[in-house]
């Protein structure tokens, strides 16, 4: 089934905190999977947790968009979101969100199928009056998230800023 047009709300977070494990991939060599085994196993450490929701977060360098090639390297994040950073798991990171903008996407399907990202990038984006914004994008994986099930919801968050 193809992507219909989606629109998405907007959102203005402030400073979020989240803690978590990180690692290096491509799309082109994406493991996600092993990062969340070792990722949530530790979730029970997280003592300050502000939500049960996980987040899978994406950082890409500056000119990830520009120069797009599927072995170019980014951070994925497990996460979750915490109300202070005063007692993170030795195993864990700590990262701050900055205050911004986001273009935020409901989304139901399997999480394998990333034609809702070919859509948001290459259909929805250029047509929407605004750009990318150089901050992290991520997907927020509520009580609906059911891994490699079709009827698995979750938000697309994606940072923007008006053109």
């Amino acid at each position: 089934m193809g992507i219909v047009a989606i629109t998405p709300r907007f959102e203005t977070i402030v400073v979020k905190k989240l803690v978590g494990m990180r690692r290096t991939l491509s799309l082109a060599h994406f493991n996600e999977g092993e990062l969340w085994q070792t990722f949530l196993p530790h979730l029970k450490e997280v003592s300050i947790t502000t939500s049960t929701n996980l987040i899978s977060l994406a950082v890409y360098p500056p000119e990830y968009f520009t120069n797009f090639n599927p072995e170019n390297l980014f951070e994925r994040w497990a996460a979750v979101e915490v109300a202070d950073f005063s007692n993170i798991p030795d195993a864990m990171e700590k990262m701050e969100l900055s205050e911004g903008l986001y273009a935020v996407f409901h989304y139901k399907g399997l999480n394998t199928d990333y034609a809702i990202f070919q859509y948001i990038y290459g259909t929805w984006l250029p047509n929407s009056g605004y750009m990318l914004d150089d901050r992290p994008h991520f997907e927020v994986l509520g009580d609906k998230y059911k891994n490699n099930d079709p009827s698995s919801e979750e938000e697309i968050w994606i940072p923007v800023i008006e053109e």
